[in-house]
Formats: C-alpha cells, sequence, structure tokens
C-alpha cells in the first residue's frame, strides 16, 4: 500500500539501471511503437500479454520512454516471498496478488492508480504456451472502472526466445517487439464481459501487428500457429498447462506425505 514515501523509489529506479545494463550486454534490440499511447501524467492501467518470465522488465521500457514513469506490476504473491525476489518486489511497490482472494490486490490497485500511478496487469494470469491471447479475466476491466482510469492494452514479443517454459537463451541479438495500444475507456454501467472480451479482441490486434513487423523466417516456435507459425494451439496448450498443474500438485502431495513420516 501507498504510504509517507510513496513517491520516492530508491529500489526501483537502480533496478531499472541494472536491467537495462542487461539488455545493452545481451544485445537486445528493441522495437517500441505507440509509446505515446502511455499518458505523461495521472493513473493508467497496462494490459500486457504474458509470454515471457522477462515480461515484467520488457513491459515496463515504454514508460521509461515516457518521461521515466514506472509501472507497478501486479504479481502472484509467491514471488513476494522469495528470499531475493520478494525484498526487490516489495521494495518496487508492485502489487502481491493471491489468486484465492484477491480482493486486497484489486483495492491495492485501485488505490495506486487513483494516486497517479501507472499499473501492470497481465490479465491472462499465467503464461500462454501459445504465444496468444488466451481467455483473459476481467479484473482488468473492473479495477479500471473503480479507478477511472484509462486501461491500455500492450503486447511484448520476443522476450519468450530469451526465457521461458522450458527455454532459455541468452545469445545476443534478440529483438524484443513492444506495441502500447490506444486507450479504452470503461465506466461504470458498462458491461464487464464484453469490454473484457473487447480487450482481448485489442491485444490480439496488437500481438498480429507486432508479429508483422518483427523480423523472422519460416515458423517459429514462438510466433502463434495461426500467425503461420509452430507454437502449440490454445487448446494444446491448455492441456499442457493442466498436465503441469496435475505434475505440480502430485509433487506437493508426495512432499507432504514424506514430512508426516
Amino acid at each position: 500500500m501507498p504510504d509517507a514515501s510513496f513517491h520516492r523509489d530508491p529500489t526501483y529506479r537502480p533496478i531499472i539501471s541494472v536491467a537495462k545494463g542487461v539488455f545493452g550486454a545481451l544485445g537486445i534490440r528493441f522495437d517500441l511503437v505507440g509509446v505515446d499511447n502511455i499518458p505523461a501524467t495521472g493513473g493508467a492501467l497496462l494490459a500486457i500479454n504474458h509470454t515471457s518470465f522477462l515480461d515484467f522488465a520488457l513491459a515496463g521500457l515504454p514508460a521509461d520512454r515516457r518521461g521515466k514513469r514506472l509501472v507497478r506490476f501486479m504479481a502472484k504473491d509467491s514471488i513476494f516471498s522469495h528470499p531475493i525476489a520478494g525484498p526487490l518486489m516489495k521494495g518496487m511497490r508492485h502489487i502481491p496478488v493471491d489468486r484465492e482472494h484477491g480482493s486486497q490486490s484489486f483495492r491495492d490497485a485501485v488505490t495506486y492508480l487513483k494516486a497517479g500511478e501507472l499499473v501492470g496487469i497481465f490479465p491472462e494470469a499465467t503464461m500462454s504456451r501459445a504465444m496468444d491471447i488466451k481467455e483473459i479475466k476481467s479484473g482488468a476491466v473492473r479495477i479500471a472502472v473503480a479507478a477511472a482510469v484509462p486501461l491500455i492494452p500492450m503486447c511484448v514479443l520476443g522476450g519468450a526466445r530469451i526465457l521461458s517454459y522450458g527455454h532459455k537463451d541468452f545469445s545476443r541479438g534478440t529483438t524484443v517487439a513492444i506495441t502500447v495500444g490506444r486507450a479504452m475507456h470503461p465506466k461504470r454501467g458498462d458491461d464487464t464481459d464484453e469490454l473484457t472480451e473487447q480487450l482481448r479482441t485489442r491485444m490480439r490486434e496488437l500481438l498480429d501487428e507486432t508479429v508483422a513487423r518483427y523480423p523472422y523466417e519460416g515458423s517459429p516456435w514462438w510466433v502463434p500457429v495461426r500467425l503461420g507459425g509452430s507454437a502449440p494451439t490454445l487448446a494444446q496448450a491448455e492441456e499442457i498447462d493442466r498436465q503441469a498443474r496435475a505434475a505440480r500438485a502430485a509433487r506437493k502431495a508426495a512432499k507432504g506425505a514424506g514430512k508426516k513420516r
């Protein structure tokens, strides 16, 4: 929650400098379009696609270009318990999300937005193995309505090539393309489900635009199959996710059983 030191960021800005240094060392080529769609001042909610473990760092770049603005990202609460990442996430004033009880994160996001901050949300909730836009949650629309701020769709492409599920490649020269779309302005009384589907449609359109200008050949695994890539279909990706969840649950159960012995 914001406090007396809300606008001081002794942790966040140095981490941005470190991240830029790492990106430079990796020779990442950035292609940013639509930066001016982010307001120079005032609150706005950024709705971002999610295909890479680096999306938190990459999706903040357009805001940084837009007058050194910072983004408070909504992230699963388990990250905040990590011995290394946790203190950094708290220091950067990101917002922990408990997927079972999300009311506190909802209130925190609205508070930040009303205070004039940028908040980043990944409305798909989890990374997309299909590299396409999955079904999205209604939270993004509901938060924007409650805070009375613009809802801005964004697409990041290329981060998955560096670090994603089962893939790690720190070769130099990867291109990361980011497209910021025009703002939506949801308001009270609008149909939440309809607006959520509109948001997904806009995010898919941004993905299409980004893929169209991205430099690649062939049928790469990090491009959606509907756009000529070889990523799993949305249905196939959901089955892979289901199997992964089941495997995690089995490991957790086995671990718990071992502790009881």
